[in-house]
């Protein structure tokens, strides 16, 4: 499947974070981003949590880290539309 036609759901379903999407969506929702900068995000935090698996409270977890990466996926691809 071409990544393109990829959606949110696919994402999280993909990375094992689909019973955090209703999550995801409420603090991307409450803190200003799309789909596009979730999708990066979601992505950043499955690579953060194959380096660093939560050892208590995945929620928590999650809700913390993908904050982090919502902030890092807007950057990058802040960065990838001006160079392009």
């Amino acid at each position: 499947m071409n990544r393109r036609n990829l959606s949110l759901e696919d994402y999280f379903i993909r990375t094992n974070f689909y019973d955090l999407l209703p999550l995801a969506i409420q603090i991307a929702e409450d803190i200003g981003y799309s789909q596009q900068e979730m999708m990066e995000a979601i992505c950043k935090v499955y690579d953060k949590f194959c380096q660093y698996p939560p050892t208590r409270n995945r929620t928590a977890w999650f809700s913390r880290v993908f904050k982090e990466k919502l902030f890092e996926a807007r950057g990058d691809l802040l960065s990838l539309r001006t160079h392009s």
